[in-house]
């Protein structure tokens, strides 16, 4: 095998003191593609910028080599790696919006790439940077030079990078997660980009990524590290289908968890008829409503008694409007019924009464707990509200209740701030202040998309053991079909306001009708 970059014995470390890269050894080989999965902090984003010399203030190389072509880059001084940066070796980071500058078109940013590693005429550089934009599927904005960053949607700014990436035919491309902020259809339309150009130029791709799904579909080569080692290394084949490591067993086993479906004959705790959710465009010095935008178009569904729905569709697809509708926090046209009562006919008394049937938790615990109170008032904050007369002796035996249904410990709990915990242990308070009321049902919003994948695997085991003990019932939001099958009865697939498809996960999953469907199946499958 041809080795084109060569890393060896490499170190890095904060500060002068935390090593958060330890001694590893990692090829990179000529035309194909490697890449390298972990979980944050496992240390491959640092891994891979060290190859440019792009290591963040604090990091610093402690020891070993990095070869391009036989040649060390870690001796080369500033000047001689800025001939390499974006010339030979390139990037594509996780945002684009933070990579491109918005003070500057789409059209300037590729020309000063070209120009600044080329003698090559403005006129030139100009009808390159128009091809190239062609070539990564920007046709209507090579038409238009004056497009700023902000006038585009995320996967065309992606586009942009790639095609700022590769406007010097480089003979290795780095991508640092390049489609995480990114809709799964358009995930998979950028990966077959990267493909493509990667067949036309023969060059060598470096993938950085947390997600298996995307490594398992573009890699030929993976590195899977894990608190700043390497835990194990093969083929795409070796990896997915047969792997050595402990935790590389755990990653690529959460892949194909699948929920086991069962037929609910038991009652509906929640029947959504007809729903339509519109809003107003306004306009004018006045802002008059001239129009309407549809968000949910007639959309029908019931939840049953210890029942998981899982309600999957990307970016503007309704999933959103349609939560705020069933917590009746939007106006709606249509029936909602919780236990039967009709939440358009109840009075504002009643509807506070019924809050405490259905509760909700989001997909930013660090952003939905408040900094300013402890864990003991977070989760307490709903008993108060609802039973005011509750005794402190009462309140303190059901807040440690509930924190050991989700695997905390009181004492070490309680007075303790959000910012003192990890992800996914505030994602566990988070559920228990949800709980905490006793609801029937519980909406779900997205609330794995911040942790890693390890993590992710021990909410899902978490919510699943709750809603056995709990007989809970779960509208589950999100835009990942690996977290979906793993925690849903039955799937309701969203686009455009519409229900495009609807059935049992396994039914789902192994025989969709929708081509919208296919297509998000196709992300994980």
């Amino acid at each position: 095998m041809d080795k084109i970059v060569s890393i060896q014995n490499l170190t890095i470390e904060f500060n002068r003191n935390i090593e958060v890269v330890k001694n590893i050894n990692l090829d990179v080989i000529k035309g194909k593609t490697t890449a390298i999965v972990g979980e944050s902090g496992s240390g491959k984003t640092l891994s891979a910028l060290s190859i440019l010399k792009l290591l963040p203030n604090g990091a610093d190389i402690k020891n070993g080599n990095i070869f391009f072509n036989n040649v060390n880059l870690l001796k080369l001084n500033e000047s001689e790696i800025q001939k390499i940066r974006g010339n030979k070796i390139s990037t594509i980071f996780q945002e684009p919006m933070t990579s491109l500058n918005p003070l500057h078109t789409i059209n300037k940013q590729i020309e000063e790439i070209i120009t600044t590693h080329n003698v090559i005429s403005k006129n030139e550089a100009k009808k390159k940077t128009i091809n190239l934009l062609k070539e990564v599927g920007l046709d209507n904005i090579a038409s238009r030079p004056k497009i700023y960053p902000y006038e585009l949607s995320g996967g065309q700014r992606q586009r942009a990078m790639i095609a700022m990436s590769i406007a010097n035919n480089p003979e290795v491309l780095i991508a640092d997660e390049p489609t995480t902020a990114l809709d799964v259809t358009i995930q998979l339309q950028i990966l077959e980009l990267l493909k493509n150009i990667q067949s036309r130029l023969g060059m060598s791709l470096v993938f950085i990524s947390h997600d298996l799904s995307v490594v398992k579909k573009l890699s030929d080569y993976i590195y899977v590290m894990k608190n700043g080692k390497i835990v194990e290394f093969g083929t795409n084949d070796e990896i997915f289908n047969n792997p050595k490591n402990e935790y590389t067993k755990e990653l690529v086993s959460y892949q194909s968890n699948i929920k086991e479906s069962k037929n609910f004959d038991s009652d509906s705790i929640l029947k959504v008829e007809d729903l339509d959710v519109w809003y107003p465009i306004k306009k004018g010095l006045l802002k008059r409503t001239v129009d309407y935008v549809k968000a949910i178009k007639n959309v029908s569904f019931d939840l049953k008694i210890g029942e998981s729905i899982g309600i999957v569709g990307e970016s503007g697809s309704g999933k959103t409007s349609l939560i705020l509708a069933i917590l009746n926090l939007i106006e709606s046209k249509g029936k909602i019924k919780i236990n039967k009562k009709d939440l358009n006919q109840l009075n504002k008394k009643e509807m506070l009464n019924l809050r405490k049937e259905i509760q909700i938790v989001f997909q930013d615990p660090f952003s939905s707990l408040s900094p300013r109170m402890n864990i003991e008032d977070i989760i307490s904050e709903g008993l108060l509200i609802h039973y005011p007369s509750i005794s402190k002796k009462e309140k303190e035996e059901k807040i440690k209740n509930i924190l050991d249904k989700v695997g905390l410990e009181y004492k070490n709990t309680i007075e303790k701030y959000p910012h003192e915990f990890s992800g996914g242990q505030r994602q566990r308070i988070a559920i228990a202040r949800a709980l905490i009321l006793e609801p029937k049902i519980l909406i779900l919003d997205e609330p794995t998309s911040a942790l890693d994948v390890t993590i992710q695997n021990q909410i899902i085991n978490l919510l699943n053991k709750l809603q056995k003990e709990l007989q809970l019932s779960y509208i589950f939001i999100s835009h990942d079909m690996t977290v979906i099958k793993a925690i849903s009865d039955r799937i309701i697939v969203l686009k455009d306001g519409l229900i495009v498809e609807e059935n049992i996960s396994s039914n789902l999953f192994n025989s969709p009708k929708s081509e919208y469907t296919k297509k998000l199946i196709s992300s994980v499958v």
